[in-house]
Formats: C-alpha cells, sequence, structure tokens
C-alpha cells in the first residue's frame, strides 16, 4: 500500500498533517539530520581555529561551503544520509560520511577531511542537536501558539470582566462571579505556565566516550579541552553547557521542559472540559459554519468538538511527555540506548500539543457569550444570598445565622419574595442594612469579580 496521508498509522501524518506542519521541519528524522549536520560543522570549523599545527583555519570561502551546507540542507540531502545509513547501520557516521563526501568540493576542506567528528562520540552531536530542535520547535512554534492564546483569553477576560455569571461549585449553584473573573483565572494560569516553558534552558555537552575527554586528550594532551567545548556549545550553538555527564546529557533539561509544557496543557484540558460544560449549560453559544454538520441524525446539533478534540490531543501529548521527563534522565551505567527510540518521539509529543493548542484556538474563535442565558439562570437562584445575609447577620451578633438560612434554603427553590421576607425579620440587623440587602440580587453579588478580572491579568509586551 502506497504511503499518504490516508494510509499514515499516526494521524498527524494523516488527518491532522496540515495543522502540525510547521513541526516537520524541526522535529522530523529530517529535522535531527540537519541539526547534526549543523552541530558536525561547527565542531569542524572551531577545530580549525583552535590552533593545532595539523589543520590552520579555514578560509572564507571555506566556512561558506560549510555553512551553506546548513542553510541550504533539503530533502535530498536528508536522503543521501539516509542511503549511506543502509550501508552503516549508523545514523551519526552516515552524516559523517556524507559530509566528508562534501568536502571534496576544495581541496582545503578535503586535506582537513579527517577533523570531520573528530574526538566525538555519537552522542556529543546527537545531544547537541536534540536541544537544537527542541530549543527550535519552542521558539518558532510552542511559545507563539500559547502566546496567541494567552491573548485571547486575555481579550475575553476583559470585555466579559462585570458579566455576572452564576457558579457552580459541585455542580450547584454557588456564589456569583463574572464570565471575565473565570476566564481571567485560565489567563493567569496558562500565562504563568507559559513563562516556566520558556524559561528552561537547553543543555549540552561535547566531551567524548565517557565524559572525560579520553580521546581528545590522547590527541592533544595539553589542550584545554572542557574551555574548547565550553565554547562550542555556548558561544557556536547557543546552548547552555553540561560540564558533568556520562555519555550522554542526562536529559534532566529535557524532563524540565517536558513537565513545563505538560502543566500548560493540564491547565487547558481543564479548561477545554469547563468550556464544554459552559456550552452545555447555554452561557457560551458556538457560531455555525455553512454545511457543517454536527450530528448524523440529529440536525439541530451544534457539537462543542474543538474543545472535545483538544482534551483528547492534550491528553495524548501528557502521556508522552511525562513518560519522556520519567524514562529520559535515567540510563544504565554511563550509557544505555533506550532514550534513543523514546526522543524519536519528540515530535508526536509536540504535535499533539499543537493540535490541542490549534482545537481550542478554534473553539474560542467560535464561542459567544449568551448574556440572556446567564441572566436567566442567576434569576432562579436567590438563595445563593443566604451567605451575604448569613454574614450581615454575623455581623449584627443575630442568633443562629448560618442554621436559620440552611433552613430557609437548603435544597428548596427561594424566591425574591422569599428572601426579602426573610430579612424583613431581622430586627436584630439595623434597617439600613436590611434595605442594602433587599437592593441585592443575584447579578449584582459579584464581589470583586470585575477588578479581579481586569488587575489579574499578565501584562506582556512593552
Amino acid at each position: 500500500m502506497q504511503h499518504s496521508t490516508l494510509t499514515a498509522l499516526s494521524p498527524l501524518d494523516g488527518r491532522y498533517a496540515d495543522r502540525v506542519a510547521p513541526l516537520r521541519a524541526l522535529l522530523s528524522e529530517y529535522g535531527l539530520m540537519h541539526r547534526r549536520v549543523q552541530v558536525e560543522v561547527e565542531w569542524f570549523i572551531a577545530l580549525t581555529d583552535a590552533g593545532f599545527a595539523e589543520i590552520a583555519p579555514l578560509s572564507e570561502a571555506a566556512r561558506d561551503l560549510l555553512r551553506g551546507l546548513v542553510t541550504r540542507f533539503s530533502q535530498a540531502d536528508a536522503q543521501a544520509i539516509k542511503d549511506i545509513e543502509k550501508t552503516t547501520n549508523h545514523d551519526v557516521k552516515a552524516v559523517e560520511y556524507w559530509l566528508k563526501a562534501r568536502l571534496v568540493a576544495s581541496d582545503e576542506l578535503q586535506r582537513a577531511a579527517e577533523f570531520v567528528h573528530f574526538a566525538c562520540t555519537s552522542e556529543d552531536i546527537n545531544n547537541t542537536s536534540h536541544a537544537l530542535m527542541l530549543q527550535a520547535a519552542r521558539h518558532e512554534v510552542l511559545l507563539p501558539a500559547l502566546d496567541g492564546l494567552v491573548a485571547t483569553l486575555g481579550a475575553m477576560a476583559q470585555v466579559h470582566a462585570a458579566l455576572p455569571m452564576l457558579a457552580r461549585t459541585h455542580g450547584q449553584a454557588a456564589t456569583p462571579t463574572t464570565v471575565g473573573k473565570e476566564v481571567a483565572n485560565v489567563t493567569v494560569r496558562l500565562a504563568r505556565a507559559r513563562d516556566r516553558v520558556a524559561a528552561v534552558q537547553p543543555m549540552a555537552k561535547m566531551n567524548g566516550a565517557v565524559g572525560n575527554y579520553n580521546a581528545h586528550l590522547a590527541a592533544y594532551p595539553h589542550f584545554d579541552w572542557a574551555t574548547f567545548s565550553r565554547r562550542v556549545v555556548e558561544e557556536r550553538l547557543g546552548l547552555a553547557f553540561n560540564p558533568c555527564t556520562i555519555q550522554i546529557e542526562p536529559h534532566d533539561w529535557m524532563a524540565e521542559l517536558f513537565d513545563a509544557i505538560a502543566r500548560a496543557n493540564t491547565v487547558l484540558i481543564d479548561w477545554s472540559r469547563d468550556a464544554w460544560g459552559y456550552i452545555s449549560l447555554g452561557y457560551f453559544r458556538q457560531k455555525t459554519r455553512p454545511g457543517e454538520i454536527g450530528s448524523s441524525t440529529m440536525p439541530h446539533k451544534v457539537n462543542p468538538i474543538d474543545f472535545e478534540n483538544a482534551e483528547g490531543n492534550l491528553g495524548l501529548a501528557n502521556a508522552l511527555l511525562v513518560h519522556m521527563s520519567q524514562k529520559l534522565p535515567i540510563s544504565r551505567w554511563q550509557r544505555d540506548l533506550t532514550d534513543s527510540t523514546v526522543l524519536r518521539n519528540m515530535g508526536v509529543a509536540f504535535g499533539y500539543t499543537v493540535l490541542g493548542l490549534d482545537g481550542i484556538a478554534k473553539g474560542l474563535a467560535k464561542l459567544e457569550v449568551n448574556a440572556q442565558a446567564l441572566a436567566a439562570d442567576l434569576d432562579v437562584a436567590w438563595e445563593v444570598l443566604a451567605e451575604p445575609i448569613q454574614t450581615v447577620m454575623r455581623r449584627y451578633g443575630a442568633t443562629n445565622p448560618y442554621e436559620r438560612l440552611k433552613a430557609l434554603t437548603r435544597g428548596r427553590a427561594i424566591t425574591r419574595e422569599a428572601i426579602h421576607a426573610f430579612i424583613d425579620t431581622l430586627h436584630e440587623v439595623p434597617a439600613a442594612e436590611r434595605d442594602r440587602l433587599k437592593a441585592m440580587t443575584p447579578g449584582s453579588y459579584v464581589g470583586l469579580a470585575e477588578t479581579l478580572a481586569r488587575q489579574g491579568l499578565p501584562r506582556r509586551g512593552g
């Protein structure tokens, strides 16, 4: 059967291929090969600048040729490396051979060819490449998507900051809030989670087979390899240097990043479920699109499918992210290969995350607040005023305020008239305070919700 989006095993490469396209060049096997070439080239150029007698600094033309292999790296180049791997059965060695074959275009480079991959173990190339891949995917795809959601939710919170809404605790009618305040709660949580994703520092090492520069010192025993490696990692690749490792960089920073992404996803799973519930209650309506069908048998339905899909995809992402964060920092003795196959699924975890973020963005774009439904729900929930009434009774020393309101309201449908009649019996409470309580409605009893919705939102940009 021919490979296509219809025959793909993963929906990321099938049904949802277009929606995760921005990740394809960054976290695919092509992306890994691209970064491996970048790391090999920068290590090689750095070696030519190190002052070794056997290799002179490269001319600008030679440097341009090498870096051009990175900037112009193509799918054809990746396929050529893959073809070499059929013989080597070793993916990093295939990159080395491919790169050496490119050096024949220059006598200067060909003379220095044996300094390609000099003193490196495969993991020196792989860990730096994975760090570069994750750094790019975070910067170019993940953070912009999170920032877009923070901005959309923040705007929604501002617009509806003052719109009263009946809250629900344990699924039951509870002290009123505002739509904007509830959206602001999500916005603040997501912004905090986003900042934690952004704060994780990608780390890398280039210190040989077991982390001790053994081969390096065998060739050049008096050279400061630790400082040299640090400079390559930090100055040429833009990563943080990990000076003390086994054969692999221990992936602790990756675990931190994946955990941070999972936390952001969890916030959005929570919001997806809440949005789904608000749509079910009629608090939110969804804009319809011509030709769209919600049910094959019930023509009236407009399903909250974007939030449902987001919940499912973010759950899949978190399953992978949590597994990777727990597994990757564990390696038997100085090295085992269990991390290798797991790391090849970074793109899958990011892909399901991006699908989830995209689904929520689409769902939010369809939402319209139904002010009439919100007002109607509040108007049949006069029992929620039991809280402020008994609190004022406490202030003025009324006897058994909680118990008296409990007897009046618990499990009963309470009307405005019943509440007012009860307030009129509160002779311990000053008349002015009784009048203030009678002026209160479920829709006006929202505390500082509007202020909190507006003031609590994260500030972005300059």
